[in-house]
């Protein structure tokens, strides 16, 4: 929740400041009326797509789940490819993984209540910014003026690095799932609902994300058309992958985040460890804050 919290408030926190930017140019509105329009329009998108597609998504998360968790009562396939690839994915305990992922997603009631409080604390936090900076500040003036400097500092420093970062990655993950759904939908995919929730939550993840993402998308495609539509899936996907590697990362994380493959995974693999599953989407932000903190400069 902390993170969503954080999230909110920073994107909130942005749009606003760039609405009020290009508004003042012809009349001067209060911040304040801009957030809660913002928010409103949030809520009222979120209420509208909950009352539409919340039952659709639901439905096809629970096909998407009892199709993938029942590979294994699927008759073998007869060519070799096929039979190490199912041989494979069967020493991997995939089903297991599988339902663990679908049964976190379907527990709506958490989800919810979750969404509601960041929603809730970042509002709050947001149209009380001013008053909470103002009284923040009288520390500088206090015996604890040394805590306030070094929060102070170490804030804007988190601002610049962590939150960016974490900006980038949604923008990236945001597009990754247009882009690929597209693809799946001219392909004739079932489940697009579904799977446009998967594939968001795993673009999530730096690297790795993108390539989970392929296991069910390719199981699915076999399943639906054989090994020409494993190929087709493939192709989009390497595609996509390739925009993002010289388009999309470039243009959105800059020179923020130049780390080699080798130590990508491993703070991926420290991350969860420590943080759970959280840990591989906030792992690299704070791996490149700490970065930041210590002066080391990540441009090639």
């Amino acid at each position: 929740m902390i993170l969503l919290t954080f999230l909110l408030i920073y994107i909130m926190n942005s749009l606003q400041q760039v609405l009020t930017r290009k508004l003042s140019k012809y009349v001067i509105v209060n911040s304040k009326v801009i957030i809660i329009l913002l928010y409103l329009i949030m809520v009222t998108i979120f209420v509208i797509a909950i009352i539409n597609y919340l039952p659709k998504v639901y439905v096809q998360i629970k096909q998407l789940k009892d199709i993938l968790v029942g590979l294994t009562n699927m008759p073998v396939p007869q060519d070799e490819l096929s039979q190490y690839v199912y041989r494979t994915l069967k020493d991997l305990n995939l089903q297991s993984y599988v339902k663990q992922g679908f049964e976190y997603i379907l527990r709506i009631s958490n989800w919810g209540t979750t969404f509601v409080l960041a929603i809730v604390l970042s509002f709050v936090f947001i149209l009380e910014k001013n008053r909470i900076i103002a009284f923040t500040s009288r520390l500088k003036r206090s015996k604890l003026s040394w805590l306030y400097e070094e929060f102070e500092y170490f804030g804007k420093k988190f601002i610049l690095s962590f939150g960016k970062v974490i900006e980038a990655q949604m923008l990236i993950a945001l597009c990754n799932t247009v882009f690929t759904i597209i693809g799946l939908w001219i392909l004739g995919f079932p489940y697009l609902f579904a799977l446009t929730i998967m594939i968001f939550l795993l673009s999530l993840v730096p690297v790795v994300g993108f390539l989970i993402s392929l296991i069910p998308l390719c199981i699915i495609g076999y399943t639906i058309g054989g090994h020409l539509m494993v190929i087709y899936v493939l192709s989009i996907i390497a595609v996509l992958h390739f925009l993002e590697g010289y388009f999309l990362n470039p243009k959105l994380m800059s020179s923020k985040v130049n780390l080699p493959m080798f130590y990508t995974f491993v703070i991926l693999i420290f991350s969860e460890h420590y943080l759970g599953i959280w840990g591989l989407i906030v792992g690299i932000p704070i791996f490149i804050f700490v970065l930041d903190i210590i002066d080391v400069d990540t441009a090639e």
